[in-house]
């Protein structure tokens, strides 16, 4: 029974994603029923895709709907990872810098917010001083200061008690580990980071113990926000954050809903980034991403706030009979499976590369939605906007090539060297919320049992990522061999997307990304070239050098250089695409048409 209702689901994806992908041609070539969109005031297919569509029609006020399939990882702004949280957070945080407000590339230029300029950086790339806006406020109108934002990133140091979120800044300000973090620190303004200064009140100093070519990056990220002492609460500061942007939380109840409403101490004189067109925020999520979507389409709610794409189901009635409600980004994800090496026989590479070379990679694209919008198949490990990247160019298995459909000769070789010539057993483990990533799993298990490997597949709550897939010891319990995953630059260079990913030292306890374990001297020391490496061609050369590393090791099947279809409703303006975030729409200055 089972078999036979994986089967059936996994034809249905497959019918879906054909259907989609001859709408999209139609699409392509100017046909299809866009005067609907017309009518009901939408601005076209791909008008916001990578430019501003309807930007002359915002109007301040209104209630801005976001819909979800998936609560974030954290509010906190010191844990949350998932791209959207950091897209979202923009709208009651604020970082001494920021990614520009503009459509495509041109968002991934940094640009000052708290702070009044970029960096005044030293020669030996060590020293880096900012100075402070006037009139920046908390939302009890108190001054934002230099010791918040020190006290903000500080958290960053308390793993045991923050744990989920990036680390760069720890591994780059302290590399050694002798700072214990604020809750642990005996100073008594707890503020005793040696790596932080803060002479006056407006004035924060950052002191390298060695250069690193991207830490301005790193001070954009949302884990470089302030946090107020006398407010923070710790591993519940989550369910509250206290603002310093334009908007502050009124309520929220975890998997269920959350709004922001203004707050009336924000000042648009002390923010050159944010507009704040809306009155009110609210996000409402849902158990089925089918359900959401069919809201969406119906006018309910104006995007969604994940922004991986419309379902299957969702994305068929939407081009049929809405496609001047939709855009068709190419993100900055790469859909793919990855192998834990605590889990046997995934300790051995040649059982890694029997997974690899059984896969049917053409079935794989198809569940993710066709070559529009599921994207290209995935070659190797390197999103298309990283320095350093080849494209399908690069293709050492020859997924793309002459084994796309899968190579069921190669996998039995390699399942014989590997020591399990008559196949083995192992789990998937997928997250539950995403349609398009357990039809990925049901294809790659149909594709993996013509090659002799049974895999169960699991579905997991997909907001618990952190201390389920993100928990090499309940991986490894649970027996995870195949985990089924996407990932985004946190920002644009290998280094931003890959070392949490690859690099030894990013392992962790809970909140790991470093899912396969990779534990590679040579990896390793590439990182520690790029990072003091100042100019762009030798960093270029280094990323690619990585990615050929990762994909020589056999840790990771790509499914798919990731496209998307998403919906943004009729009563949107200001909306565009930013590679600032993987394509996503920019939420910080979308407005609405009616202040109704």
């Amino acid at each position: 029974m089972t078999t036979q209702r994986t089967s059936g689901r996994r034809k249905q994806a497959m019918a879906a994603a054909a259907v989609v992908a001859a709408l999209l041609t139609t699409a392509a070539c100017g046909g299809g029923n866009d005067d609907e969109g017309s009518k009901n005031g939408a601005a076209g297919f791909n008008a916001a895709n990578n430019k501003v569509a309807q930007a002359s029609l915002a109007k301040k006020g209104g209630t801005l709907k976001f819909a979800g399939a998936q609560d974030a990882d954290s509010w906190d702004t010191t844990r949350g990872y998932y791209g959207f949280m950091w897209n979202f957070s923009r709208y009651y945080s604020r970082q001494l810098v920021t990614s520009k407000t503009e459509p495509g590339s041109a968002g991934t230029k940094l640009t000052p917010d708290l702070a009044t300029g970029l960096a005044k950086i030293s020669d030996d790339g060590k020293t880096y001083t900012y100075t402070l806006r006037d009139g920046v406020t908390w939302e009890d109108g108190k001054p934002v200061t230099s010791k918040d934002i020190k006290y903000g990133i500080q958290r960053v140091w308390a793993q045991d008690v923050l744990s989920g979120g990036p680390v760069y800044l720890k591994d780059v300000l302290d590399p050694k580990g002798e700072y214990p973090g604020p809750y642990k620190d005996k100073s008594a303004d707890k503020l005793g980071l040696k790596a932080i200064e803060t002479p006056d009140d407006k004035t924060i100093v950052f002191k390298l113990p060695k250069p690193n070519s991207d830490f301005e990056e790193m001070l954009a990220l949302t884990s470089a926000s302030p946090v107020r002492q006398d407010k923070d609460t710790k591993s519940k500061y989550g369910l509250r954050p206290f603002s310093s942007g334009p908007y502050k939380f009124q309520s929220y109840n975890p998997g269920k809903d959350l709004t922001l409403v203004r707050n009336t101490e924000w000042k648009q004189a002390s923010d050159p980034i944010r507009k704040a067109y809306p009155d009110k925020i609210t996000v409402k999520f849902f158990s089925n991403a089918n359900d959401m979507d069919a809201r969406l389409i119906a006018g309910d709610y104006d995007l969604d706030i994940n922004q991986t794409g419309m379902s299957p189901q969702g994305r068929t009635t939407a081009l049929k009979q809405h496609k001047g409600n939709l855009d068709n980004p190419v993100s900055g994800y790469i859909r793919y499976a990855v192998f834990p090496q605590s889990v046997k026989p995934f300790d051995n590479i040649d059982c890694r590369k029997a997974v690899i070379y059984g896969a049917d990679h053409e079935s794989l694209q198809t569940a993710r939605g066709g070559p529009i919008a599921g994207g290209d198949i995935g070659t190797n490990m390197l999103p298309p906007a990283v320095p350093g990247a080849e494209g399908q160019k690069y293709d050492p298995y020859e997924l793309a090539g002459a084994n796309k459909k899968g190579n069921v000769e190669k996998a039995k070789e390699a399942l014989k060297a590997c020591g399990q010539p008559n196949g083995f057993k192992t789990t998937i483990a997928v997250r539950n919320n995403k349609p398009a990533e357990v039809a990925t799993a049901e294809s790659l298990q149909a594709s993996l049992k013509k090659v002799g490997i049974t895999a169960d597949i699991d579905q997991y709550d997909g907001s618990q990522t952190a201390g389920i897939i993100g928990s090499p010891s309940n991986v490894k319990k649970k027996g995870y061999g195949i985990i089924i995953m996407g990932w985004g630059p946190d920002f644009p260079s290998v280094q931003g997307y890959g070392l949490p990913l690859w690099d030894s030292s990013y392992i962790l306890e809970s909140g790991n990304n470093n899912y396969a374990l990779i534990k590679d001297k040579k990896i390793d020391g590439l990182f520690d070239q790029y990072t003091t490496t100042l100019d762009d061609a030798g960093k270029t050369k280094i990323a690619t050098e990585i990615n050929h590393k990762v994909m020589e090791g056999g840790y990771y099947l790509p499914f798919v250089f990731e496209k998307f279809i998403n919906w943004r409703s009729s009563r949107l303006a200001n909306v565009y695409t930013t590679d600032a975030y993987s394509g996503m729409y920019d939420f910080v200055n979308l407005g609405l048409k009616s202040a109704k």
